[in-house]
C-alpha cells in the first residue's frame, strides 16, 4: 500500500497532522480517508494575536509620555526626545513633529517584538498593549527579568497578575514617582477592560 503520507503531498506538516496521518494510516480503512482529508487537511484555527499594539495603548503611551521637541532628562536622569525616546539622544537635540512621530513608529516596533517574544500565553488586544507600554517605558529588560512575566508564562490568573506586579514599578532615581503610580494604574486598567 501506498503511504498515506504520499498521497497528502499538500499537507503542511504541522506536528497534528502528522500524529493524525500516522493514527489514520494504521486504523482506518481507505474508504473513510476522504472525510478524514476534508476535516483535518488545514488543521485547528491559529489562537488569534495581536501583532501590534491597539490604538488605546498608543494613546496611553502618547498621554503618559507627551511630547517634547527638545531633548531633556527624564526623572530617572536619561536624555529623552520626542514621544519618550532615548536612544541616542544627546543635549540640546531638537527634531520636528514628523521625526518625533516617525521614532515613536520605530522604537514600539522593538517593543512589540520584545512582548511578543517574552510572553507565551495568549494576550487580548489590550492585556498586550498594556504590556507594551510597560516595556516601554521599563525597558525589555524589566520586563524579561520580572516576577510579572514569569507569572504570566506560568498561567497564573491573568488580573491578578497585572493588579499585583504592575505597582510595584514606579520608583524612578530611587523615589515613588507620582507619574509612574498613575501609568501603572491606567495600565492595569488598559489590561483588564
Amino acid at each position: 500500500m501506498t503511504k498515506f503520507r504520499d498521497v497528502c503531498k499538500w499537507y503542511k506538516g504541522l506536528p497534528h497532522q502528522d500524529v493524525a496521518l500516522d493514527w489514520l494510516e494504521d486504523n482506518l480503512q481507505q474508504g473513510v480517508m476522504h472525510v478524514f482529508l476534508e476535516m483535518w487537511r488545514e488543521g485547528p484555527p491559529e489562537p488569534e494575536v495581536p501583532t501590534g499594539i491597539n490604538e488605546a495603548g498608543l494613546d496611553l503611551i502618547k498621554e503618559f509620555e507627551g511630547c517634547r521637541l527638545e531633548a531633556y532628562l527624564c526623572p530617572a536622569g536619561v536624555w529623552t526626545i520626542g514621544w519618550g525616546r532615548t536612544k541616542g539622544v544627546y543635549p540640546h537635540q531638537t527634531c520636528t513633529q514628523q521625526e518625533a512621530d516617525n521614532w515613536l513608529k520605530e522604537d514600539l516596533w522593538d517593543y512589540e517584538d520584545c512582548v511578543s517574544r517574552l510572553i507565551d500565553v495568549t494576550l487580548t488586544d489590550n492585556e498586550y498593549a498594556a504590556l507594551v507600554s510597560f516595556a516601554y517605558n521599563c525597558g525589555c529588560g524589566a520586563l524579561q527579568d520580572s516576577t510579572m512575566r514569569r507569572r504570566l508564562n506560568a498561567g497564573d490568573d491573568k488580573e491578578t497578575v497585572f493588579r499585583q506586579e504592575l505597582p510595584k514599578w514606579v520608583r524612578g532615581g530611587g523615589q515613588v514617582l507620582p507619574g509612574l503610580v498613575r501609568r501603572r494604574n491606567a495600565e492595569i486598567a488598559l489590561a483588564l477592560s
